[in-house]
């Protein structure tokens, strides 16, 4: 099946309600545990954030194949130590597996020890636990680290000419997925190629809406020569569009980074963006969901070279500290946007 197919059949996904302050699906069968009492829950970094939704689709979809039950629970705030209550919860509970996008790469370490070493698998899925894997059975990423940092710099540079100041629009201090990406664009920015391009501020909108268009338009104020703005957050990106659009600095100032076709269609359409990217996140959810249930069942035992399949989309291989990488990023256009509707 083609690429273009693929996304086309399998990242068109209902969006899921948002609550206020935790988010809960039911259960896929009745008892909270489905065939051979498996259970799955996946906790999510918060809730109001757009990019989660296809990915809970994806689990879900994984653990009703399976026949196992599933759950999903979020916290209100992406603070580092926000999850910690949900995590316990679901250690009195006795689920099978806890699948998480983990808000710190440290604060949660002993909660998760605690549910390994009641026999709960922990699968992070979109951020890992970087430098402390030790606390996780296997970690689900959605494309390679060091090429979304790389390729969010050309991008951008690609924007502006390659010249210019730019900044960069993060979600908290502490996300471990971001903080690679940008420890990867810095490296990347060293390159003869991006020598005329300076990154002159790093800032952080928590991944909440307001905050993130609130830094924005404080960046814009700051450098008034600003040429380019990266936000590898859906909701930082879509606040620095928004920033950018009222300000009516396009197309001095050119926003990128990663975000949803839904979310960022308006702003592609009327000029305020030219390109973004992102991989599939019901994809990244999906291959997290059947691994969730492989370890399980002990079909497979996570180790470096390992493969297992997953349906529909083949097989995935166990990278060093027991990574999966999904699949590659897509670079959205006015040109290809109208064909991805999630």
């Amino acid at each position: 099946m083609s690429n273009k197919r693929r996304w086309m059949s399998l990242l068109v996904t209902t969006m899921l309600p948002l609550l206020t302050s935790c988010e809960r699906s039911e259960p896929t069968s009745a008892g909270g545990t489905g065939a051979g009492g498996i259970s799955i829950v996946y906790i999510a970094k918060n809730t109001g954030n757009p990019y989660f939704d296809p990915l809970i689709a994806g689990v879900r979809k994984a653990a009703e194949e399976n026949g196992a039950a599933f759950t999903s629970v979020s916290p209100a705030t992406a603070d580092a130590t926000s999850q910690l209550p949900l995590i316990k919860d679901q250690i009195q509970r006795k689920v099978s597996v806890i699948v998480i996008s983990p808000n710190s790469p440290d604060a949660l370490n002993p909660v998760l020890k605690e549910a390994m070493g009641k026999g709960i698998h922990v699968i992070t899925a979109d951020s890992d636990l970087t430098g402390n894997e030790q606390f996780r059975t296997a970690g689900v990423l959605p494309t390679d680290p060091v090429e979304v940092g790389k390729g969010q710099v050309e991008l951008m540079g690609s924007l502006i000419d390659y010249k210019g100041k730019i900044a960069i629009l993060s979600a908290t201090t502490d996300a471990p997925n971001q903080n690679e990406w940008i420890g990867h664009m810095k490296e990347a920015l060293t390159d003869p190629k991006y020598k005329e391009m300076q990154l002159v501020d790093v800032v952080y909108g928590n991944d909440e809406p307001q905050k993130s268009l609130t830094e924005t338009e404080a960046l814009l104020a700051k450098y008034p020569d600003l040429r380019g703005i990266i936000a590898p957050t859906s909701v930082g990106v879509a606040a620095a569009a928004q920033a950018v659009e009222s300000a009516k600095r396009a197309p001095q100032v050119q926003v990128t980074g990663l975000g949803t076709p839904n979310q960022m269609r308006r702003f592609i359409q009327n000029g305020t963006m030219k390109a973004f990217a992102l991989w599939s996140p019901h994809d990244e959810g999906y291959v997290a969901g059947h691994l969730a249930h492989q370890v399980a069942t002990g079909k497979v035992k996570p180790a470096p070279g390992t493969k297992f399949t997953v349906p529909n989309l083949g097989e995935r291989e166990f990278r060093a500290n027991n990574v999966v990488i999904t699949g590659p990023p897509v670079v959205f256009t006015k040109e290809n946007i109208e064909q991805y509707k999630f």
